[in-house]
């Protein structure tokens, strides 16, 4: 049974999803930095950083929120970035920011599912997803569907959280993540739940060989895995596989 963020609600994982992240867009920004103490953004830039060597591309960002890792992406000098997010709230949020930086000419956001992507086959240079795969309802579908919208030999690279297993960063992050995070994110958000979510999403994904195996059952080809920070997130880079 996969994990979700409302434990008396009877909508399935997608819809509730949706409801948290329309619920905490607000907040989610200041929250996000606050919680991972800013080190987050390190992590967008190492991500952003292994697609360096494609000229002009065209990027999909999956799962993009508030736009962050697309508007990370501008350091690529990219032709186009297609941010698709579930959350209309947290669109909003990003299309402010996105107005602001005037970049509206180069990133555009759509509002969509990310197991049912309304784009053609064969269509991008590369895919990103940042804290998003967790989240899927069925995480082959929306990895098979991410597949299906690049081009033979796209790279595609996952940003998630994982678990430290090293003593004793292990049991610092799970009292942090169990105790500390949730407080605070309810207190700021108004939504507990949202964060109570995070380590339990967190917990249950199959992460490091586990998720490499998903990859590959989806149509890719592992290229590194790439621990950050004591394992409190990890950078996957694979690539589409040419057939």
């Amino acid at each position: 049974m996969s994990v979700t963020p409302y434990k008396t609600s009877e909508e399935g994982k997608k819809k509730q999803i949706e409801s948290m992240f329309d619920n905490i867009a607000p907040k989610y920004d200041f929250l996000n930095h606050l919680l991972s103490f800013g080190i987050d953004k390190i992590w967008r830039r190492r991500a952003i950083g292994l697609l360096k060597n494609i000229p002009s591309p065209v990027l999909l960002d999956i799962a993009t929120g508030t736009g962050d890792l697309a508007i990370a992406a501008m350091k690529l000098k990219p032709s186009k970035i297609v941010g698709l997010d579930l959350s209309a709230e947290m669109l909003k949020v990003g299309q402010e920011k996105i107005e602001k930086l005037n970049l509206t000419d180069t990133i555009s956001l759509v509002h969509g599912d990310s197991e049912n992507l309304p784009l053609s086959d064969n269509q991008f240079d590369a895919a990103t997803v940042a804290f998003g795969v967790r989240n899927f309802e069925n995480l082959n579908k929306g990895l098979t569907e991410i597949c299906r919208v690049l081009k033979p030999g796209a790279k595609f690279v996952v940003l998630e959280f994982s678990n430290p297993s090293s003593f004793p960063f292990k049991h610092i992050y799970q009292f942090y993540s169990s105790k500390i995070l949730p407080w605070w994110g309810g207190l700021f958000s108004k939504d507990k739940a949202a964060y109570e979510y995070l380590p339990e999403s967190v917990a249950a994904f199959p992460e490091g060989q586990a998720f490499v195996k998903e990859l590959e059952a989806s149509g890719f080809t592992s290229l590194k895995v790439w621990k950050q920070t004591f394992g409190v997130a990890t950078i996957y880079f694979s690539e589409k596989k040419v057939q």
